[in-house]
């Protein structure tokens, strides 16, 4: 989780707001370069065919001129051939200079046209370049800038899944250090039960060793048999003061009994 710690941070500082927003200056800078450069060349590259057509006359004239210089020499020299007059050939000589100088202008023009067309079309290509130009800086901008961002993403999310692994793990290791222990449930016995009373021994006679219970014993014991069958857990007052009347009974007679046998 250190490690994972340790790298958010680092993604943090190169994908800061600042050097964000530096970068997002750099982008709109080259944008406008190239909004700019690209308006130009397309203005340019519309006067193109214009020029190429002002190339394509001149070069149409200039071949006139020149098939016109040549046909006159052509014919001024079968003239000569010939033995034309010289009034003849004067002409023709003439003519030919001035289908010459015509020529020298048309080449003049068509020279012109092409100068024009090739500085327009380098005016285009430079405009085009820098566009092209201005187009990669802005590329390699979004996408440095994008890698940033795409970096602390990713960084985040790796911190986040350590923090959980980690979560975890604790978790597991509490839960194996402290297991769960489980209450036993305790049991309420059902209300209307009757809980067995604790019945003293009486102690035996002298001379049998055993227990004879007297009228009033069984009497007492009468008594309390049917207050436990009625299912009262607390005895009434009445049924306290029988049986202790009953016991009573029993230390008059046992002392009668001694004073008989003395």
């Amino acid at each position: 989780m250190q490690e994972a710690l340790k790298n958010l941070e680092v993604a943090k500082d190169a994908a800061s707001p600042e050097k964000i927003a530096v970068i997002d200056d750099d982008i709109a800078a080259f944008q406008e370069i190239y909004d700019m450069v690209v308006t130009e060349a397309a203005k340019r590259r519309e006067r193109l065919p214009a020029m190429q057509a002002n190339v394509g006359a001149a070069q149409a004239k200039y071949d006139e001129a020149h098939y016109r210089t040549s046909g006159l020499q052509t014919e001024l020299n079968k003239a000569i051939d010939d033995g034309a007059s010289n009034e003849t050939i004067k002409q023709l000589r003439s003519e030919i200079m001035s289908a010459e100088r015509r020529k020298k202008s048309c080449e003049d023009d068509l020279h012109h046209c092409q100068r024009r067309l090739e500085s327009q079309e380098k005016q285009v290509q430079y405009f085009e370049s820098e566009a092209e130009e201005a187009k990669a800086h802005i590329d390699e901008d979004v996408a440095k800038r994008d890698a940033l961002l795409s970096d602390l993403e990713k960084a985040q999310a790796a911190y986040d899944d350590a923090c959980k692994a980690y979560e975890e793990a604790k978790a597991a290791a509490d839960k194996t250090a402290s297991p769960e222990i489980t209450q036993p449930t305790e049991t309420t016995p059902p209300s209307n039960s009757t809980q067995p009373t604790e019945t003293t021994q009486p102690t035996g006679s002298p001379a049998t060793g055993k227990y004879a219970p007297s009228s009033s014993t069984k009497q007492a014991d009468t008594t309390a048999g049917k207050l436990a069958n009625t299912g009262d857990t607390a005895p009434s007052a009445i049924a306290l003061v029988a049986v202790a009347a009953a016991g009573l009974g029993i230390t008059a007679t046992a002392t009668r009994r001694i004073k008989n046998s003395k």
